[in-house]
């Protein structure tokens, strides 16, 4: 499976998150995978839920928001395009996903991904390592199942 998310948003937050500590180019693709591989699994459950309502499309409430706490686009550090395109990763082309409905996708992947640099980094700190790596991210996923 190809990254469709670039590299420097997902660097960015991970770096944040790790404070003082260097981040690996490594560390930062590995959270990019994984990060593409949820929002992929969530758009499934998105479709199933509007599949269900008997909709085609996508929408905000299918990912968990309703109206008045939808995530704002300008708030947040992944990109929308390239989260539109790891949403339809794995539905059927006849879904179409609705611009809210992207970036309530976004919000959830960024708070993912913050929670897993969050980890990252506190396992390179008890490795007594002053960079996170690869190994870092996966070992949080482990944790986490």
């Amino acid at each position: 499976m190809s990254v469709e998310l670039p590299f420097a948003p997902v660097d960015t937050i991970i770096r944040r998150e790790a404070g003082d500590l260097r981040v690996s180019a490594d560390a930062a693709e590995e959270l990019a995978r994984r990060i593409q591989e949820r929002g992929a699994a969530l758009a499934r459950e998105a479709a199933d839920r509007a599949t269900e309502s008997g909709r085609k499309t996508l929408m905000v409430a299918d990912f968990g928001f309703d109206g008045a706490d939808a995530p704002d686009a300008d708030s947040l550090t992944l990109p929308v395009a390239p989260v539109d395109r790891i949403a339809r990763l794995d539905i059927p082309d006849e879904y179409r996903v609705s611009m809210d409905a992207r970036v309530a996708l976004a919000a959830h992947l960024e708070s993912f991904a913050v929670d897993a640099a969050e980890g990252a980094a506190t396992l390179a700190r008890h490795a007594g390592r002053r960079t996170v790596q690869a190994e870092d991210v996966e070992t949080y996923f482990e944790l986490v199942g």
